[in-house]
């Protein structure tokens, strides 16, 4: 995944040949062939944020409450580096008001997909 190596914040090493961003096939993908599920970039999801109720919510498909004032970011991005950032896996949640930017949080298109056999 395209994190930070070296010493966080002086020196990025770049040991996995990016500085920054890096193409969405870079790395190999995960066991469901999806690429940069941690890593690379924070990726907004439609969820508004909450911090408890997916405690005990649904556990099939969960979605966030209807409305709020931050929305879900998920995966981690090139900056995140051992020594602050434990929030890069996608189990974990964080949350930016939508009309927040920064060069390392973007989207995933994604579609649903089709059984071709």
């Amino acid at each position: 995944m395209n994190v930070w190596q070296g010493s966080f914040p002086t020196l990025n090493t770049a040991e996995d040949g990016y500085v920054g961003t890096a193409p969405v096939d870079a790395f190999a993908p995960n066991g469901y062939g999806l690429f940069n599920m941690t890593g690379n970039v924070w990726e907004w999801c439609a969820d508004w944020f909450s911090a408890h109720l997916h405690r005990n919510g649904s556990r099939v498909n969960p979605r966030g409450p209807r409305d709020g004032t931050g929305r879900v970011m998920r995966g981690g991005s090139y900056l995140c580096h051992a020594s602050y950032c434990r929030r890069y896996r996608t189990s974990a949640r964080m949350s930016n008001t939508p009309d927040s930017s920064a060069g390392n949080v973007s989207f995933r298109v994604a579609a649903p997909s089709h059984d071709h056999d």
